[in-house]
């Protein structure tokens, strides 16, 4: 590999937010071009975009790279093989493992040479269905090193869903594990991948299993349902013609076998434009869509926004709370950190419950988190289980130099709590599956911008940001319409959908001409500030006035008594829509008898008029134990609509806890 400048320190702005914003955008190819200079290329760019295919577009064509050594090899080649690179955090088995470098490079190598023995090639792809456990890692790292394409399904999607994902990626090997570990159970994984390699129409050439302990379901077990029957936990609707459940065809390796026999593999030289991963979008239904991530422009685009959003360096640690299942995972759990050289925290646990609501808060300290990067949602559930807070100051978080919060709306009261609590900046930082990393964020590790609560502040250079209205004109400043970016988009973001340009097209690029739109509805004010109110469809009309059901939840979270809320609007035969608000509680907050809810729903009722005014015509809201969320933390607000409309509707397999929507199913039904 080619040497190329060091990596930049972080907090080391050499100019300010506007400049480096302008630049990016009046001249995109040079400032991408002067960004590629953090990665080692075999064959470095001599220009950034390739425009031919627009609207869709390249970046870097003609550059070549491996990945996995812009992660691991040449940061030991450079004499950090003994820098940590993985801190693994398993609150549920109160077990830590700190990864070296060096002995991350290894495993890496060891494991891809175990999938070039079983037919993996450049191109290739490879399902990955893991837990929260160093594996995920090596498996996604050892696909990059190979040219192989990885497509990491979260662990524990039903079986039908899982079968769907290797219909489309037509995978030639599918690494699993036992198991995942939560506070209260463990979940086999192993009947579930049986269960979708049976149910797919492709045939997978080989199944790599990591055995842990604990669980019924054995890798024996499978092998056996090939010859015997089926193991216990499999579906009938997934035998095959001979009643078995695991394909004949299919080889059931295990991974630490598989290892041992394997002699390391060399990186594979790959083209910028490769495909580097499959991610399938969260709530997909029918046919799934696979967002397409490539080598050159992601390894780019995630260097630039650790130093100059995250203002993480070297030997640094970063603490990223979500799953490598998900987009943040992948960016900020996997690559992003080991890109630079940092730390990266895997964290296999809960934000409560393992073994409360002071987790987070233990790793932050116990690995001197220098930033954390969680949902929303979660800080929420930590707000709820301990409002005041008292679990946090039980720790030293004097390392911690900021938080960062992304997947779900980060309302002003939440912000303000846990800004209050912690006493570091709150970046709330906007952007999607598609994007890959932040298109809204404070860039603290370039210039601390003035915080505005509410707004995920500024646009991100390299995306630029337009609210047009509906036929696909600029707003005025303040005025809520689209959430629009104009191509082409930056580095890293999609290039297309997996296997159907035209899809990616229809689904992102048709519906305002030169524009991708988000989907998402906001304003951007006087100053530039981008405030993301929700997506388009939460957008409610009463009586000919356009709401965001945003605005209308910010005003019911402002309530002392209120941990987190939604609102979505109703069918109604005379205003069109009406809004209907439901709250859950914090912890502690007691309301008694009917007389004292009715107090408590009058003075929420009185506090969306106070805010956002009588034209809300807010009458309708009531006290849940709790809402139903997608495991990464976003509110099922469209299937509580239709729900509550009477309409057909699907659940996600992406959903948490299908009881928690079974449990408000009659107030959705009857109304609050």
């Amino acid at each position: 590999m080619s040497s190329t400048s060091p990596l930049r320190e972080p907090s080391q702005p050499s100019e300010s937010y506007e400049s480096v914003y302008r630049r990016s955008i009046e001249d995109p190819e040079r400032f991408w071009l002067e960004a590629a200079a953090a990665i080692d290329w075999t064959e470095p760019p001599t220009r950034a975009l390739d425009d031919a295919g627009a609207p869709i577009y390249r970046w870097f064509p003609g550059a070549r790279l491996n990945t996995a050594v812009n992660c691991l090899d040449r940061h030991v080649a450079a004499g950090h093989g003994e820098r940590t690179a993985i801190i693994y955090d398993s609150a549920v088995l109160g077990t830590v493992e700190h990864i070296s470098y060096a002995d991350l490079t290894d495993r890496v190598a060891r494991f891809a040479g175990a999938l070039v023995s079983l037919g993996v090639g450049r191109g290739d792809r490879v399902v990955i269905y893991l837990p929260m456990t160093p594996e995920a890692h090596v498996a996604m790292l050892a696909c990059a090193r190979i040219g192989a394409v990885h497509s990491v399904v979260f662990g524990g999607f039903a079986a039908r869903e899982l079968a769907a994902r290797i219909d489309d990626a037509k995978p030639t090997v599918i690494v699993t594990s036992s198991g995942g570990i939560e506070p209260n159970r463990r979940v086999e994984y192993l009947p579930a991948v049986a269960e979708a390699v049976a149910l797919a129409q492709h045939r997978v050439g080989a199944v790599v299993a990591k055995q842990r302990e604990g669980f019924e379901t054995r890798l024996e077990d499978v092998r056996a349902s090939v010859r015997d029957g089926v193991p216990a936990g499999v579906g009938n609707e997934a035998r095959n013609e001979t009643g078995n459940v695991a394909e004949a065809g299919t080889r059931w390796v295990d991974w630490d076998e598989a290892v041992a026999e394997a002699e390391p593999a060399a990186p594979v030289d790959v083209a910028a434009t490769d495909p580097l991963y499959i991610l399938y979008t969260s709530g997909t239904t029918g046919s799934p869509k696979g967002v397409v991530r490539d080598h050159g422009g992601h390894a780019v685009a995630l260097a630039w926004t650790m130093a100059n959003i995250y203002d993480v360096g070297p030997g640094q640690t970063m603490f990223t709370a979500s799953d490598v299942g998900w987009v943040v995972g992948h960016s900020y759990i996997v690559y992003a950190p080991l890109l630079v050289g940092a730390t990266t925290v895997l964290y296999e646990g809960k934000p409560v419950g393992t073994p409360d609501a002071g987790a987070f808060w233990r790793v932050a300290a116990q690995h001197g988190v220098r930033s954390l990067f969680t949902a929303p949602t979660a800080l929420r559930a930590i707000r709820k289980v301990d409002p005041e807070g008292d679990l946090a100051r039980e720790h030293d978080l004097s390392a911690l130099q900021t938080l960062f919060a992304a997947g779900e709306r980060l309302d002003p009261e939440t912000q303000g709590w846990i800004g209050d609590l912690l006493g570091v900046p709150i970046v709330d930082n906007w952007w999607q599956t598609e994007t890959g990393w932040p298109i809204g964020a404070n860039p603290v590790g370039l210039e601390a911008l003035p915080v505005k609560t509410g707004s995920c502040t500024r646009p991100t250079p390299g995306y630029a940001v337009e609210i047009l209205d509906g036929s696909g004109q600029p707003v005025e400043p303040g005025v809520e319409g689209n959430i629009c970016l104009r191509l082409p988009l930056p580095p890293g973001t999609l290039t297309t959908l997996w296997g159907n340009d035209q899809r990616f097209i229809d689904s992102y690029l048709s519906a305002f001409e030169g524009y991708y739109a988000t989907g998402d509805s906001g304003l951007v004010d006087e100053e530039g500030y981008l405030f993301v109110m929700g997506r388009t469809d939460d957008v409610i009309n009463v009586a000919g006035h356009r709401l965001s059901t945003g605005a209308l939840e910010q005003a019911l979270a402002a309530h002392p008594a209120v941990a987190e809320c939604a609102v979505i609007g109703l069918a109604d035969p005379l205003k069109g829509q009406r809004a209907s608000g439901y709250v859950v509680l914090k912890s502690g907050v007691e309301v008694e008898g009917a007389a004292g809810l009715e107090e408590l729903l009058a003075e929420l009722r009185a506090t969306v008029r106070t805010s956002v005014g009588a034209v809300a015509d807010f009458k309708q809201v009531a006290v849940v134990d709790a809402l139903p969320k997608t495991r990464s933390g976003k509110i099922l607000r469209k299937t509580m609509r239709q729900m509550a409309d009477g309409e057909e509707y699907v659940v996600p397999s992406t959903i948490e806890d299908r009881s928690v929507l079974d449990a408000l199913a009659p107030t959705l039904r009857t109304g609050p």
